[in-house]
Order: structure tokens, then C-alpha cells, then sequence
């Protein structure tokens, strides 16, 4: 498999076959930009944009459905309805095309956002992993550190999806809405959730890249000498399961962001803070814990097939660019 590059050392030591010992260093070839995997540091960004960028225009209506569900949970009005009900009365009263309006301010967001997430993920996991690859934690820690930097980037753009998604949104488009947001609210707006997408974001991501390692080594072990023939797979296989499981654990907080993000506009609540607290015990007092789980089930379903368009877009990104590198070596 791809990741299993990353075990070897792409250059190897030079025979000693002189009295003279030169300096190591000036015999090795000439230093090239590349960290583990034989990937250099831009092209992870590239194989992370790609993918970042596939998974989420994939998967945009989901989104589309997930955001419903969740902005008016603080609303003593408005009664819990099931996936296809929400659904149904988007198709019939809207029509399909809503399901894909607020797609241009992920677009901007998502190609930078994953190219950040994927680079300082494997920048991270390199420097956890020399002594043990295959350890979880490192993993773990390595999708926290990625989580965090890629947060700073997306954010803004979350927040201008988030409210044109909504139903009777007030704004006329992405320009618009960025540019009402800046009058009306402030600069500071932008960031009102980025602490809770941050503590959602970190233990999701520590989830995720833990499960997603995890289950591909268990998936490659169960058929080894078919592991390259079946690799894209194991990797879709993997994402899946890491997706759907992270996604599950940390819907209280993606609800909480969700109302940060949306407050003050059709309908939903306006909070004096930007307390994580304040939120839940606002929700939990209208509506009880379950109100914390609105949405569960879209953001699961959004999870598991993009984690795995994800991580399949990217590992075949990443392919592609060892392939090149690879011809490039040799064609020197």
C-alpha cells in the first residue's frame, strides 16, 4: 500500500570503498523537498485539495439536509422530524435545486481547508511515527494538529454555507452574505463557532484517523497478497467506517456549532455568547438531550460515504504523485 512507502528511507547509505571516510552529507544525492510516503510537502496539499473538494460537492445535499435539521433545534416549535419527512418537504416545497444552494462557499473553502488537513496531518504522523508506524496514538494526535490549522481556514466559509442552506435564507448569495454578515455582525462572526468546531473537530478527527489506520492495516491483513489489487477498498472500506463512527460520537457538538453558526437568522436562537455551555443547556431545556441529536442520522450518512470518497481520492492522488516522482527519478 501507499503508506507503507514511508517505512523506508529513500535513500540508502553510500559503500565505504576508500581509506578516506567523507562527510555523510556530502555524499548523499541532492537534498529534494520530499518527506515520507516520497511525496513532497505541496503535493500532499494537492492530493488533499482534490479530495477535500470531491467529497464535499458529492455529498452537498446531505449537508444540505443535516443543516435543516439541526438550525431550529433551540425552537420550542418546531417538533423532531425523521430524514425523509425533511427531505420530502424540501423536494415538494422548494425543489431539488435548494439542495445545492451555499455549494460555492464550500467550494472555496473545502480545496484549502483539505489541503492544510491532509499536509499537517502527514507532516504530524511522521514525526509521531518514527519509532512505532503503526501506533494509534500518534495518529490520533497527528488529526488533532491538522484539525485545528484546517479550522481556522474553513470556518468562515462554514458559516456563510450554513446560513444559505437554511430555509427562506435572507441573503441573495454568497458575496451577499458575506457582505451582510460583515455590516450587521462584524468580522467576529466568522469565528463565533470556531472554539466548539475546534473541540468538535478534535476529537472526531483523533477518532477518525485512529479508526481509519486502524481498520485499513486490519482490512490489508485479512487479505494480504491482495491488498494492492484491492486498495481502493480497503481504503473506501476503511473511510467509511472511520466517518460513520466519528460522526456518531460528535453530533451533540456539531448541533452547538450548527447554532453558533446560524443564530439570529430564520428562527434560530441568538445566544449572548459564544459559550458552548450556554448552548447545550439552552437545547437540553427546550427540547431534552435528544435535541442533541438532531441530525444524527444525515450526519452519519454524510460521514461515512464522504470519509470514504475521501481518503480514496486522496490515497489515488497520492499515486499518482509517487508514480510521477518515481518516473521522474528514474528518468534522471
Amino acid at each position: 500500500m501507499a503508506t507503507e512507502a514511508s517505512q523506508t528511507h529513500p535513500f540508502r547509505s553510500v559503500p565505504r570503498t576508500t581509506e578516506f571516510q567523507p562527510n555523510p552529507i556530502s555524499v548523499s544525492p541532492p537534498t529534494i523537498s520530499a518527506t515520507h510516503d516520497g511525496l513532497e510537502f505541496w503535493q500532499f496539499m494537492v492530493a488533499g485539495s482534490i479530495a477535500g473538494s470531491v467529497e464535499h460537492t458529492a455529498m452537498f445535499p446531505v449537508d444540505t439536509l443535516k443543516t435543516r435539521m439541526q438550525a431550529l433545534s433551540g425552537s420550542v416549535s418546531v417538533r423532531p422530524i425523521g430524514v425523509r419527512q425533511a427531505l420530502g418537504s424540501i423536494l415538494k416545497l422548494e425543489g431539488p435545486s435548494v439542495l445545492y444552494r451555499g455549494i460555492g462557499a464550500m467550494g472555496l473553502g473545502a480545496g484549502p481547508a483539505h489541503a492544510v488537513y491532509f499536509s499537517v496531518y502527514e507532516h504530524f504522523k511522521e514525526l509521531f511515527s518514527r519509532e512505532k508506524p503503526n501506533n494509534p496514538v500518534a495518529h490520533a494526535a497527528a488529526g488533532v494538529f491538522a484539525t485545528v490549522a484546517s479550522d481556522a481556514v474553513i470556518t468562515p466559509m462554514d458559516v456563510v454555507k450554513q446560513r444559505l442552506q437554511l430555509k427562506s435564507s435572507p441573503y441573495k448569495g454568497l458575496g451577499d452574505c458575506v457582505r451582510r454578515v460583515l455590516m450587521e455582525e462584524g468580522f467576529g462572526a466568522f469565528y463565533a463557532s470556531y472554539r466548539t468546531t475546534v473541540v468538535m473537530n478534535a476529537p472526531f478527527t483523533a477518532v477518525h484517523f485512529a479508526t481509519y489506520e486502524a481498520a485499513k492495516r486490519g482490512l490489508t491483513e485479512v487479505s494480504p497478497e491482495s491488498a494492492s489489487d484491492e486498495r481502493l477498498v480497503v481504503h473506501a472500506t476503511a473511510g467509511a467506517v472511520a466517518g460513520a463512527l466519528a460522526a456518531a460520537v460528535t453530533t451533540p457538538l456539531d448541533v452547538v456549532k450548527t447554532q453558533l453558526q446560524c443564530q439570529g437568522v430564520c428562527g434560530c436562537d441568538r445566544y449572548s455568547s459564544s459559550s458552548i455551555g450556554e448552548v447545550i443547556k439552552s437545547i437540553v431545556v427546550k427540547e431534552g438531550k435528544q435535541g442533541l441529536m438532531r441530525g444524527w442520522i444525515p450526519r452519519m450518512l454524510f460521514h461515512a460515504p464522504a470519509a470514504a470518497i475521501c481518503w480514496s481520492t486522496y490515497e489515488a492522488s497520492k499515486t499518482f504523485f509517487q508514480t510521477l516522482n518515481q518516473s521522474n527519478h528514474n528518468y534522471h
